[in-house]
């Protein structure tokens, strides 16, 4: 039996599992800022301090999973063309 048989099954597995979760949670943390919504920096003090606002999320502290991105466009894209 070829060996890509043996991994279908895996990759079908993780494939339904990531569809699961952008359907679930379509929001995940910024990688940029970390879910702070800022550049966090350490102060003389050495307390935490809010830098400026993250540019990659505009402050939010999360963004749009790549898989919901692509369901987004998709249904988008069906939505328009069949008007």
């Amino acid at each position: 039996m070829p060996s890509w048989l043996d991994a279908m099954p895996i990759l079908l597995l993780a494939t339904l599992g990531y569809v699961a979760l952008c359907s679930a949670s379509p929001f995940g943390t910024c990688r940029s800022c970390k879910g702070w919504g800022a550049k966090v920096r350490i102060g003389r003090s050495g307390q935490l301090k809010r830098g400026r606002e993250c540019r990659r999320c505009g402050g939010h502290g999360q963004r749009i999973r790549l898989g919901r991105r692509l369901y987004n466009a998709t249904s988008r894209l069906r939505r328009e063309g069949t008007r």
